[in-house]
């Protein structure tokens, strides 16, 4: 579930990047503590004791207020935006998605995020032609009216944000929103910032490192209203960023390929499965006529409803925890399959799981599941 949508206070906005700046808090946790506790301070003010009934033994490392201050002065001296997922100017498509990040910065026209997005996507080593057709495609869809969304990599995400340049791009970074990477592409991002935009959910100065990508790919995906793959071997990233796009009900296309080049196994796999076969722009154009951006009122209902009460009783809690415990493991459950398994309530489930996730005890996953660690 979201929060309304409204303006924060500067008081607010500071709460809310240390929350989710806190030791062990990821998107799902944030956005569950803002539900249950109604505020990112109250939020604040219970976690060391929800770290420490969830089995944690040290003190949780939250930032100070001053910390978040000088990351709220560093985005203004470097001319970015600090947007947080309840606010108005946040874009829709991507505070529908469950593990919106709740805090991105943007750097350039932050304006561009109201327009609807298409992502184009594909492989780092990509072939002349592939870099070709999707430089001559993405230039097409910014014709056509559409934003076009990608991730600054080598090969079709930089013939991406080429085409696409004079109509409107936007890079999404899996460091923070000053750190190019590579690092080959620093006039191109110069050129975004002008007259595009940059998104990261990272804080200012962050090195991208390995697990930050898949993160960044569902940022990609989350803005737009469907990806289109060009060229990706059967294990990339491109392939995620179209996973995370089905997981999050938007549409995939893909280009088809030579059968003898590794480079569009993964595109043409895509294409087996149901993706939307695209070769001229139209194709894309086509199907973009009858898609609505993704509203906040029609997400799906959840486990984490308002319906039930937001805070059980902490001799409930107690009472539960050696259950839930019992039926984790290293294996990822989905939370709606360990509500059923514990035969508890879901608030009380879900408490505990809060915990444990608090106490560094268990690890979210994709597709709303956890593992213990």
């Amino acid at each position: 579930m979201t929060q309304p949508r409204r303006p924060l206070t500067d008081a607010e906005r500071i709460d809310w990047l240390r929350l989710i700046r806190t030791e062990n808090v990821g998107p799902v946790t944030f956005h569950r503590l803002l539900e249950q506790y109604g505020s990112a301070k109250k939020a604040l003010d219970v976690l060391p004791d929800l770290a420490r009934r969830g089995g944690r033994a040290k003190p949780l490392t939250i930032p100070a207020k001053a910390e978040a201050e000088r990351e709220l002065a560093a985005n203004a001296k470097l001319g970015a935006r600090l947007l947080c997922a309840c606010e108005p100017d946040y874009p829709e498509p991507l505070a529908a998605i469950d593990d919106a990040p709740p805090v991105i910065s943007v750097r350039g026209h932050a304006h561009l995020l109201k327009r609807r997005a298409v992502a184009l996507v594909g492989a780092r080593n990509a072939s002349l032609n592939g870099k070709k057709f999707a430089e001559s495609i993405a230039r097409q869809l910014g014709e056509a009216g559409l934003l076009v969304a990608s991730g600054l990599a080598r090969g079709i995400d930089t013939a991406a944000h080429k085409g696409s340049l004079g109509s409107g791009t936007i890079a999404v970074m899996a460091g923070g929103v000053d750190v190019v990477y590579p690092e080959e592409n620093q006039g191109l991002y110069r050129d975004i910032v002008a007259q595009g935009a940059v998104v990261a959910e990272s804080s200012i100065g962050t090195q991208p490192q390995a697990r930050h990508f898949p993160r960044r790919n569902r940022i990609i995906s989350g803005l737009s209203l469907g990806v289109l793959v060009v060229e990706a071997a059967m294990k990339s990233g491109s392939l995620i960023t179209a996973r995370m796009a089905l997981e999050q009900g938007r549409e995939v296309f893909a280009v088809p390929g030579s059968p003898a080049d590794p480079r569009c196994q993964g595109t043409n796999n895509l294409l087996r499965q149901g993706a939307t076969l695209v070769e001229t722009v139209d194709d894309v154009l086509r199907v973009f006529q009858h898609l609505k951006a993704p509203l906040l009122r029609e997400r799906q209902p959840d486990l984490f409803a308002p319906s039930a009460p937001a805070i059980p009783k902490e001799s409930e809690v107690d009472k539960a925890r050696g259950i839930v415990i019992e039926n984790l493991s290293p294996s990822p459950v989905a939370i709606d399959e360990l509500v059923r398994g514990c035969q508890l309530s879901a608030p009380v489930v879900l408490t505990v799981v809060l915990e444990l996730e608090l106490a560094g005890r268990v690890q979210r996953l994709p597709g709303n599941q956890i593992a213990l660690i």
